[in-house]
């Protein structure tokens, strides 16, 4: 049986930490950027951790 191939846009999109944490950036980060206040574009730029079922599918999806 063939190998299953890592999924190429949730490789592009998600990165593993040392401690095996997935992180993953803020979407529409730049859109609609002039009416977010500072402190929502600063949270922004922050790596999130995910968390939950979407990390056991990423899980499986990225890293066998």
């Amino acid at each position: 049986m063939p190998k299953q191939k890592t999924h190429s846009a949730s490789k592009k999109r998600f990165t593993r930490t040392k401690t095996g944490k997935l992180r993953h950036m803020m979407s529409n980060y730049w859109h609609k950027s002039v009416k977010k206040s500072s402190k929502a574009k600063r949270h922004a730029r922050m790596p999130k951790e995910v968390t939950g079922g979407l990390k056991k599918m990423l899980n499986k999806m990225l890293w066998k």
